[in-house]
């Protein structure tokens, strides 16, 4: 076969399944296949149809509907596989099976991990794999040492737990890997402060109990604010630190300008790197 190459019009051309950055940077995911985080991402596409389709249950959970047949179809293997891959997703806690009965096929709860309220490391009559005891037991060997002054604070108790604080600290190590803010650091070393800022935001905005979240003068949910947030990278926050360096006008409220930055960064990101080319090629430097 004989591929095209991209183009800068294409870069952005095709559907993505998301599978969390976390699963594979973080040593507590080491032990789950790179299938089963296929899957994972797989069954998480299958969570926002769900919402539309307004597939909730009584404590207004979130269920996907996956047969057999849809995962071995998906991923190109037999049934014994994908039965595999089910278990042990569901062995280390990222899923949770409830039958049904009378025929009616599985509903799969698709866990967040991140959540104060997930419990998907503690052992239960669903989750006797023993993944989980491997898991705690190697839990202190895989932690990295970060001696930078976001991560510094955090503790080495297990990030997956219930209070507030410890919801914090599980967002704080998430967008610490999904916008590689080591390197963020390292790349910017004279930005220092304000990229601790903008993080701390970000921080702010994701562990939000609000139920609204004022977005350049207007009010968005705030499930529709966390979800942009948590797909940043580290380009969108280097988009947005030039952003701020560039403007002169006086800004008002720094914090109201600096969100509706972050949650618009994915949508104008582009426009912005092409003008600098624009002006690049007009000025004759390319």
């Amino acid at each position: 076969m004989n591929f095209d190459y991209f183009y800068s019009e294409q870069s952005e051309q095709f559907a993505f399944y998301r599978i969390p950055k976390l699963l594979y940077t973080d040593g507590r995911f080491s032990g789950i296949s790179s299938d089963a985080k296929t899957l994972y991402g797989l069954l998480l596409d299958r969570v926002s149809l769900s919402a539309r389709n307004n597939w909730f249950d009584e404590q207004g959970r979130i269920f996907v509907y996956c047969t057999l047949e849809a995962v071995e179809k998906a991923l190109g293997c037999a049934e014994q596989k994908a039965v595999k891959l089910l278990s042990e997703l569901e062995g280390i806690g990222l899923i949770e099976k409830k039958r049904q009965g009378l025929g009616k096929p599985n509903r799969i709860y698709v866990k967040n991990f991140i959540s104060s309220k997930a419990s998907q490391f503690k052992n239960s009559e669903n989750h006797g794999s023993g993944i989980v005891r491997i898991i705690a037991q190697e839990q202190g060997k895989s932690q990295r040492n970060k001696t930078n002054t976001i991560n510094s604070d955090i503790s080495d108790t297990h990030p997956f737990l219930s209070d507030e604080m410890d919801e914090r600290e599980s967002y704080r190590e998430y967008f610490y890997e999904q916008l590689s803010y080591e390197s963020l650091l390292k790349n910017n070393p004279y930005d220092h402060d304000m990229l601790n800022e903008i993080f701390e935001l970000i921080l702010d905005t994701a562990c939000s109990k609000r139920a609204m979240i004022r977005i350049a003068g207007d009010d968005k949910p705030a499930a529709v604010v966390k979800s942009a947030f948590m797909k940043l990278e580290s380009n969108h926050i280097e988009y947005v630190l030039a952003s701020l360096k560039e403007n002169n006008t006086k800004v008002r409220n720094i914090k109201q300008y600096v969100l509706a930055a972050l949650y618009n960064a994915p949508m104008t990101i582009s426009n912005y790197y092409q003008s600098l080319v624009n002006s690049d090629m007009a000025n004759g430097l390319i």
